[in-house]
């Protein structure tokens, strides 16, 4: 992919801190993983301040995404192939 912004995403919360999301993540997801900031995502790589959170539900990628010049936001995004990667790197 390479581009958030042309995949179908939800914006779950936006114009955040990057601790916010994390404790969003956190509690309110029961599959949830931590990763370092490079980590590939979507063919994105995340920044952020470490641990980045992303958690899984159902079929779904959830994660704090860090827009430079526009904010941080906690997205929700389809993305099978993205958690079989995931959960085999965990």
């Amino acid at each position: 992919m390479g581009c958030i912004e042309l995949m179908d995403y939800k914006i779950l919360l936006s114009n955040i801190s990057f601790k916010e999301g994390r404790e969003y993540i956190r509690r309110n997801f029961r599959e949830v993983y931590e990763v370092e900031p490079g980590y590939k995502l979507f063919d994105v790589y995340l920044i952020g301040v470490p641990p980045i959170q992303i958690a899984i539900e159902d079929d779904y990628v959830i994660f704090t995404y860090v827009k430079p010049c526009r904010g941080t936001f906690v997205l929700k995004i389809e993305g099978k192939e993205e958690i079989e990667l995931l959960r085999r790197s965990k």
